[in-house]
């Protein structure tokens, strides 16, 4: 049986030069955190692997000791200094690349995790964040346990055996929570043009963000939809409610975050199944579901069709995360369709979110992922289109101000082809 110990002690339990697996999303075991940032010197010489999701969790490395090296699938703003020191590793694959990573590479001496209080059968439950760690912790010599009540047991997530356990740790902590704030008019205009594309049945993925969110609100009035997903959040549950999902299909998900009502909710909902990333981000199963409609969005998109997920401003403040993966399922899908969803332009002073080329040369899916771009001025479909019409498609949906440097731009860049 595990052993029983205070969050100070799980954090001198952490020897120097181990490697130390820490989740991310709603399973960030931020105690744990809290107590390594209060002493940096039990970080020392870590080596951390975490699946830290930008917007969700902060993953201050800056906080551990100095040498302490964080390894993650996302990158984030404040980790730029971090990174050109070594002390910060972003790989940049996609989630079921990292299911492959871990099984092929990774072994741990540590697994974190943050689950549920052992049930009657003597169960803790992953609940709202399954994400990797099964995995991970099939593959580490010592698993760690913070036990949260704030942690919901969902019927249809994973479980672990409290017995697995080595070092438990009771907490009462919030689990991170993520907030879209109000829809803006764009976001609804962009919603609904991709609302026009999900039929009764259509099986559908979208990621967190007001366009999700506001697509959700916008399906209730479907019926016999199948959610599958890696990150689900409250639109997902209003979304149950109103009786728009296959009520004998379990709606798949490595993960739920948003509100805090959110994870009290869950807990007595049945119909959901959380579930690792190999199962989530299967390619070949995902794309045995027809009418797949796969819904990313992007940072920019350029006139080849090429979306960009992952740099803005020059700078890298991201990841692809599974939208690779959930673009390719659907390309592969019977009747299934890959969207990206963005703002045709930012800013106080406006730049288009439609580009010429890819400035950074990084491009997060290629233009064979990606069937439909959709932005408040239109739908752009690529599908049967040819390389000079997909530009013109693409020009079409920029904001109308762009319209003619990006014409100029695109005369210049075909006489090259």
């Amino acid at each position: 049986m595990p052993r029983a110990v205070s969050i100070d002690a799980m954090a001198e339990a952490l020897r120097p030069g181990e490697r130390v697996y820490l989740p991310g999303s709603a399973g960030e075991p931020t105690a744990l955190l809290a107590a390594l940032a209060a002493r940096p010197a039990c970080s020392r010489g870590l080596r951390i692997l975490s699946s830290a999701v930008p917007g969700i969790n902060r993953l201050a490395v800056d906080e551990l000791d100095p040498s302490t090296e964080v390894t993650g699938l996302f990158m984030q703003p404040g980790l730029r200094r971090a990174q050109q020191e070594g002390r910060f590793r972003h790989l940049p694959i996609t989630f079921s690349a990292f299911v492959e990573h871990v099984r092929e590479r990774v072994t741990m001496d540590t697994c974190v995790v943050q689950v549920s209080p052992p049930d009657a059968a003597g169960r803790c439950s992953f609940g709202a964040a399954v994400e990797f760690t099964p995995l991970v912790q099939a593959r580490s010599a010592r698993n760690f346990a913070l036990l949260n009540p704030n942690m919901p047991a969902i019927p249809g997530a994973q479980t672990v055996a409290f017995s697995a356990l080595d070092l438990v740790c009771e907490v009462d902590t919030a689990l991170p929570t993520y907030d879209v704030g109000a829809a803006s008019a764009s976001a609804t205009i962009i919603a609904g043009r991709i609302a026009a594309l999900v039929e009764d049945g259509s099986a559908l993925q979208a990621g967190l963000g007001k366009i999700p969110e506001m697509l959700f609100a916008l399906l209730h009035d479907r019926r016999g939809l199948r959610l599958q997903s890696g990150m689900l959040a409250d639109g997902a549950l209003a979304l149950f409610r109103a009786g728009a999902l296959d009520p004998g299909f379990a709606h798949a998900s490595c993960v739920w975050v948003g509100s805090a009502a959110l994870y009290r909710n869950l807990a007595d909902t049945e119909g959901f199944a959380v579930q690792s990333c190999d199962v989530t981000h299967d390619v070949c199963r995902l794309a045995q579901a027809d009418r797949f409609v796969a819904v990313n969005s992007a940072l920019s998109v350029d006139l080849f069709g090429q979306a960009n997920l992952e740099h803005a401003g020059g700078r890298a403040v991201s990841g692809v995360g599974g939208a690779p993966d959930f673009a390719q399922a659907a390309r592969l899908s019977r009747g299934g369709i890959s969207v990206v969803a963005l703002p045709a332009a930012y800013g106080a002073e406006p730049r288009s979110r439609i580009v010429p080329r890819m400035a950074d040369g990084v491009v997060s899916l290629p233009r064979q992922l990606v069937d439909v771009v959709i932005t408040e001025h239109g739908m752009a479909d690529l599908r049967g289109r040819s390389v000079f019409e997909r530009a013109e498609a693409l020009i079409a949906v920029a904001a109308p101000s762009f319209h003619a440097p990006l014409t100029a731009e695109w005369d210049r860049i075909k006489q090259q082809l």
